[in-house]
């Protein structure tokens, strides 16, 4: 690479600060350099920390730190996910992440009647303030980054935060986190709308707003692609797909009129890293480049942290099998490897056993311990993008870009020149539906043709392993939360939790108001979660999906 070049990031190296608990040479002491590329002047893929952030947005990479070890955890009742996190951070994990269970992802509080059978089931039931202040006690949310994976009644689930922090003594200016809030994936592939997509979209400009204004390191959105790899997707999908939700949300932050550089910088992604190891590190580098240029180009940002992708991954719960589990542990480090390789800023590993039921505290550890051997006994972290320069990753990089923009010419043209009109236009078409149903199609029939093999699954079955056990939720739970509900609902200030009730009302109809004032307000009158959805969505109606064959 040019001399010109390669000094510029020698300078920027120099004056970055490394992690000083490691030295990074090999088992062996052999010297390390901290970036390698080609002998000759080929400026193509560029350096770490320069646009357009192909080989990583840090010029340290993980020299500087090591990604968000942030598990992915939830269940049952309040008090036991605060257990299950104590136990997180005392195992060396830097990042805490909320899995809801299904009735708070709906909206719905745990005694209503559609809630039955699934409280604290898929995660840790939420209906208040109250719930907030538990699942986070004796934890210091100022000194730690929260992770909230929930996008329907995100921004009632953001207000408890906000409370909650409040009420621990922090001064939320200072609070650090994401908050997924990522509507449009809902319509796409996870199905948990509450409201019609404009109402929804307007919570989520207020919450970015919000941020811009009062909570300036807490990233309001997380632009999701996990979801729509999980329902089918393929890889070239769930980035073309995901980096247009991304472009469609800075095109309706500057219709709010917020500055691109104000708050670019505030939006995050969440991308899933699959078991095809080379194809997930291409995807990664390729959603860089594409998210730097498009920023820059089309969106006009000036600051160069606007062009910066910034992203956590999961490994993908839906490549696990029920069949010889322990395959699982194999598959996950596999991709979390690939995530690593990829530059992933944040990472959740899953445990063998999800396929079965909720992690139980061993497998937890496991899944952690998996991150942990990567990041400190590999050595796969003292080298800098150490793929970069492959041919075979440098080609798949390109050809994973340019069949994104395909997509993206697509999706513009749907909007006549808008690629937020575009994401609207293709959920109520069913053009993205329609196009992960159709991957998912293809890949099945290549599995039963046998042509894609699943190990223990379609191939080498003959074993059968025994599976572990499982962590139960057992009815108890559900009965306990519906009591605590009651108990809220019967210790509150009734008059106030009215009069808040009153005032969302009225901010529905106001939409010269931000939306976040209110919903905290709520909060922390104790009105709960299904108060809350149910009040709005008697203003704004609720969201039926076209059908489609």
């Amino acid at each position: 690479m040019s001399d010109e070049l390669l000094g510029r990031w020698r300078e920027r190296y120099k004056a970055a600060s490394l992690r000083e608990d490691v030295d990074f040479d090999t088992l062996s002491s052999v010297k390390v350099e901290p970036l390698y590329g080609p002998p000759d002047p080929v400026d193509v893929i560029g350096v770490p920390g320069e646009y357009p952030f192909t080989r990583g947005i840090y010029p340290t990479g993980y020299r500087g730190r090591l990604w968000t070890m942030r598990q992915f955890s939830g269940f049952g009742t309040p008090s036991q996910t605060n257990e299950r996190y104590k136990f997180l951070l005392d195992q060396g994990q830097t990042g805490l992440s909320v899995a809801f269970d299904m009735p708070t992802l709906m909206g719905r509080d745990s005694d209503e009647p559609e809630s039955e059978g699934e409280v604290g089931r898929c995660g840790v039931a939420v209906d208040s303030l109250a719930d907030m202040e538990i699942l986070f006690q004796d934890i210091d949310l100022g000194a730690i980054t929260t992770s909230m994976t929930i996008s329907g009644p995100a921004p009632m689930l953001f207000a408890f935060y906000i409370a909650a922090a409040e009420k621990q003594g922090t001064n939320v200016s200072k609070l650090g986190g994401t908050c997924q809030t990522d509507i449009l994936k809902e319509y796409i592939a996870q199905k948990e709308w509450l409201f019609p997509p404009d109402p929804h979209l307007r919570l989520t400009a207020d919450m970015m707003e919000f941020c811009v204004s009062d909570v300036p390191k807490y990233h309001p959105l997380s632009i999701s692609g996990y979801h729509i790899r999980e329902a089918g997707s393929t890889a070239v999908q769930e980035l073309a797909f995901t980096v247009a939700s991304g472009f469609a949300h800075v095109e309706l932050g500057q219709r709010r009129g917020l500055d691109v550089d104000d708050f670019a910088p505030g939006l995050s992604y969440f991308f899933n890293s699959h078991v095809d190891f080379f194809e997930e590190i291409a995807k990664f580098r390729a959603a860089r480049r594409i998210w730097a240029r498009w920023m820059k180009d089309r969106y006009g940002a000036k600051k160069e942290r606007s062009w910066m992708l910034k992203f956590h991954t999961q490994t993908a719960g839906v490549s696990l099998t029920a069949q010889q589990p322990y395959n699982n542990v194999v598959r996950t480090t596999t991709e979390a490897l690939a995530a690593v390789l990829g530059g992933t800023q944040s990472l959740h590993t899953n445990s063998l056993d999800e396929v079965l039921a909720l992690p139980t505290e061993e497998a937890v550890e496991i899944a952690l311990r998996t991150q942990q051997v990567i990041g400190y006994e590999t050595g796969v972290t003292n080298v800098i993008d150490p793929l970069g320069g492959s041919w075979f990753v440098e080609e798949l990089t390109d050809r994973t870009e340019a069949a994104a923009e395909e997509y993206f010419a697509k999706i513009d043209e749907l909007g006549n020149g808008s690629i937020l009109d575009g994401m609207l236009a293709g959920i109520e078409q069913g053009y993205f539906q329609q196009e992960i149903a159709d991957a998912a199609f293809r890949y099945q029939r290549l599995l039963e043709k046998g042509e894609k093999v699943i190990v223990g699954l379609n191939r080498f079955t003959q074993t059968v392993q025994e599976g572990p056990d499982v962590l139960i939720i057992g009815p108890e739970i559900e009965e306990r939360q519906k009591k605590n509900v009651a108990e809220v609902r019967a210790n509150r200030d009734e008059e106030k939790a009215q009069t808040a009730i009153q005032a969302l009302r009225d901010m529905a109809q106001d939409e010269s108001r931000n939306s976040v004032p209110a919903l905290v307000e709520a909060a922390k009158a104790y009105v709960t979660l299904g108060e809350m959805v149910r009040a709005l969505k008697e203003e704004w109606g609720v969201y039926t999906e076209p059908p489609m064959f």
